[in-house]
Formats: C-alpha cells, structure tokens, sequence
C-alpha cells in the first residue's frame, strides 16, 4: 500500500511539473486519471491535497508568482473531481435508500390501515346482505309501489298534455271563425260604403262608426282568446 501511495505521488509531482510547464489546460487529462488511480486505491481527498503539497515543496513552487500557483490549484480541482464525485454518488445512494426505507415504512403503515378498512368493511357488508335478506320482501313491495306510481304519473302526464292540446285547438278555431266573421262584416260594410258614398253622407258616417265598432270588437276578441292561450 505504502509503495502503491509512493508512486503515485511521483506520478502525481510528474504530472503537475508537466501541467505547469505547457499551455494552461493540457495536462488536466494526467490528473484526471491521477484522481481515478487514487478512488482505486482507497485515497481521499486529504491524501491527495498531500501530494499536491508535497509536489509543490519538491518543485520549489513554495514562493512562486499567483499566476502558476492558481494553475497548480485547477489542476489539483481536476485531480480531486473523481474523489469528490464518488462521495456524491455515495451521499446519493445513502439518501436515495433512506428515502427508499421511508417509503417503505410509510407503505407498511397504509397497508396495515387497508387491511383494517378491508376487515371493517367485510363485516360491514356481511350485515348489509344480512339486512338486504331480511328486508328483500319490504324492498321488493316498495319498487313495485314505485313503479306503479311513476307509470301513473306518466299517464296522468300525457292526458293532461292531450287535454291542453285539445283546448288549444279548440281556442283556436274559435278565435279563427270569430276573426273571419268580423272580417267578412267589415268586407260587407265596405261594399256598401262605396255605393253609398255618392248619394248619402249622413249614411256614410253612420256606416264609418259602425264599421269602427266592428274593428274595435275583433280586435278586443283576438286580445281576450290570446290572453287565454297565454295562461295555459
């Protein structure tokens, strides 16, 4: 274990000297896989930040410029990512199981609520066939008294409908024979009204008023049998 730590501190020191010396961001790969060589062997994040502090005293990086020391950091972030998304996914595990084992208790409780609903419910409806039973022949009396009252009311319903129907076409023809009497009276008047507008006026006045009387009754008579056909 010991050699396996010592060597990957050399690997480690390596790969940061060579990050440091080339373009920013190309050496991030090497502590990539550094990170995962560590997950492997069971290292933690603490294990490898001494590394990191080792290399940086054995590369004499211990007064460097902000600059290079910055670099140094971003590539011990990207070394450590593994590290930190390992214990993420365990962090995750641990609390997609405590949700899983919540889950369960709360079922185990709902299933035990259900069983004794079920249970009430059982005997619940063993008392209401024992009651349906017992009362089947008050049940059946009433369905027939209920039928026959609703085909009565059904009866009662259409004659009073044929009766109102009939009363309508009967205020009907009364209203249509009334109005056409008037109206053939009127006609009447009128014919004589033009022979005898040339020779009696006093008669043609007469004849005015008593036609405007005739008008006035028709069309009092449409009010009235409309009036009737409105209330029913």
């Amino acid at each position: 274990m010991k050699l396996r730590l010592k060597r990957l501190a050399q690997q480690y020191e390596t790969g940061l000297a060579r990050h440091l010396a080339e373009k920013d961001g190309v050496g991030l790969p090497g502590a990539l896989a550094l990170g995962r060589q560590a997950v492997g062997g069971g290292l933690e994040t603490l294990d490898l930040a001494r590394m990191h502090e080792q290399g940086i005293i054995k590369l004499g990086l211990t007064n460097a410029r902000p600059a290079v020391m910055r670099r140094a950091q971003k590539f011990f972030t990207e070394a450590i990512t593994p590290i930190v998304e390992t214990h993420r996914a365990a962090r995750e595990s641990r609390t997609s199981l405590n949700r899983l084992n919540e889950l369960l208790a709360r079922c185990t409780g709902d299933l035990a609520v259900s069983n004794r609903k079920l249970k009430l419910g059982m005997v619940r409806r063993h008392q209401v066939e024992a009651a349906l039973k017992k009362n089947g022949a008050d049940y059946s009396r009433l369905l027939r008294n209920s039928r026959q009252l609703h085909d009565g009311f059904r009866q009662l319903t259409r004659q009073v409908l044929a009766a109102q129907e009939d009363e309508r076409k009967k205020i009907s023809r009364e209203l249509e024979n009334e109005v056409a009497q008037t109206l053939l009276g009127i006609n009447v008047r009128l014919l004589t009204l033009k022979q005898e507008a040339k020779n009696n006026t006093v008669g043609l006045k007469n004849e005015i008023a008593s036609t405007q009387r005739m008008v006035a009754k028709s069309v009092k008579t449409v009010q009235v049998v409309a009036t009737r056909l409105g209330k029913r």
